[in-house]
């Protein structure tokens, strides 16, 4: 059996083997019929939302990467001079989650150390839980769409032997349909989970590089905050 139309896409005229190769866009019209159609739609809009969280994630942690050099120097230079509304706008303007953590610590300066430190501790939770937000959907994504997958194999499966029981003889084209819609429902659940699971992995990783900047922005801070009262 040539498996050659899994990887071109064709007319539909035959091959110089005398196989037909089949068009891959009519191998998954063929196994979106019936519940298949139920699986692939939901496996499609699965795959679309997750690439759309990669992308929008990818593009939010590139611009929390981005922090504006110098910022603590140009942080402790107001705060010496007691410039506070003018280091709190430059953290402001800044506009990342570091700066936003010194704007919260700033804004409790003349309060103990520790109040100042719970601030900005708060304020870094917050910040991660803003960076995380919607990831869980690809975790969910990466297990649940191979499943899915599997499902649809099942319903192919059943499918299959119902047209055998219902057909007199046995035939390519009674078992075709299932089987199509099995392995196609299989495949696409499959693509799905892959690419979640490796996105969601990735931007766990950045995240995770964002999050250790800002815990090194913090401690700077802090140590900063103890030099004018020498």
């Amino acid at each position: 059996m040539s498996l050659s139309f899994l990887l071109q896409v064709t007319d539909g005229s035959p091959s110089e083997t005398g196989v037909e190769n089949v068009p891959l866009w009519d191998i998954v019209a063929d196994a979106s019929q019936g519940f298949g159609l139920i699986i692939m739609l939901s496996l499609a809009a699965m795959f679309a939302y997750s690439i759309f969280i990669f992308v929008e994630r990818f593009l939010a942690l590139r611009k929390a990467t981005k922090e504006e050099k110098g910022l603590l120097i140009k942080v402790k230079e107001y705060v010496t001079e007691g410039k506070v509304d003018a280091a709190k706008d430059y953290c402001r303007r800044s506009n990342s989650p570091s700066a936003r953590m010194m704007e919260k610590g700033i804004s409790r300066l003349g309060r103990p150390l520790d109040s100042i430190s719970a601030s900005i501790e708060n304020t870094g939770k917050l910040e991660i839980l803003r960076l995380e937000q919607r990831l869980s959907f690809l975790a969910t994504a990466a297990g649940a769409a191979p499943m899915i997958g599997f499902l649809g194999t099942t319903i192919g499966m059943i499918m299959v032997f119902i047209d055998l029981q219902a057909s007199s003889e046995v035939s390519i084209e009674t078992i075709a349909p299932g089987t199509m819609t099995a392995m196609v429902t299989t495949v696409a659940g499959l693509i799905v989970g892959i690419v979640s699971y490796i996105g969601y992995n990735y931007l766990v990783a950045r995240i995770g590089k964002v999050v250790y900047q800002m815990e090194n922005d913090a401690l700077e801070f802090m140590d900063m905050l103890h030099q004018p009262s020498k």
